[in-house]
């Protein structure tokens, strides 16, 4: 590299950080899923989660998730679903579609899972369908039998740019770190800091802190 494209190069990693605007909020996430077995290799899940966001002060989302699928595997399972998402904040809903496959990679110390969702989603603020891939990556090793640091990140792309998000690409990113804590029976409860990275219009985009609380009820 001559001294020309160490400056261009200097130049674009100062100016970046100046030119993209990144605005921040605290919200606190709760999540209750069941989850279990219906009958032979047929399974489900459904969840309800709020969100509360804008410093805590509104509810900005609720989601609800039921999804049928199979254990296609000891360590794989397939899940079709819904979601319903409610934002009263932003006076709108929205409806997706999702295909999910979930692995378990038990032979190491600790266990690591991969989960993969394609979403179609629709909002009553346009018309299209937007087509949405996520990736996550799931790490939890026990220290007790009722104790079990975590932690993960999952990525999203939008693989289409539908009316109401005119672009196509990175989406969101979300850091989760926190602990695992064994209840009654199969139960647990997950708690700890979420950090999510929402792309904006524009040169903008939006961190926000997030206290999130999940309770598993398995059977």
């Amino acid at each position: 590299m001559n001294a020309t494209h160490f400056a261009a190069a200097l130049t674009l990693a100062v100016a970046t950080p100046a030119a993209a605007r990144v605005d921040h909020d605290a919200s606190v996430w709760l999540n209750l899923t069941a989850t279990g077995k219906i009958s032979g290799k047929l399974i489900y899940f459904a969840e309800i989660q709020p969100r509360v966001g804008n410093d805590v002060s509104e509810v900005e989302q609720v989601l609800l998730r039921p999804a049928i699928g199979v254990q296609a595997t000891r360590d794989i399972q397939l899940f079709a679903g819904y979601v319903h998402v409610a934002e009263p904040a932003a006076n709108r809903n929205e409806e997706r579609l999702f295909q999910q496959a979930t692995v378990f990679f038990r032979d190491l110390p600790g266990e690591l899972q991969s989960r993969t969702r394609l979403e179609q989603r629709w909002r009553s603020d346009g018309r299209d369908m937007q087509w949405r891939l996520r990736e996550m990556l799931r790490y939890e090793y026990p220290v007790t039998p009722r104790l079990a640091p975590m932690a993960s990140i999952e990525g999203f792309v939008a693989l289409n740019a539908p009316d109401w998000r005119a672009r196509e690409g990175f989406d969101q990113l979300r850091t989760f770190v926190g602990v695992e804590v064994g209840l009654k029976g199969r139960s647990t409860i997950e708690a700890g800091y979420l950090n999510q990275i929402v792309d904006l219009p524009g040169a903008a985009s939006r961190m926000n802190h997030v206290l999130s609380v999940a309770v598993f009820f398995r059977h």
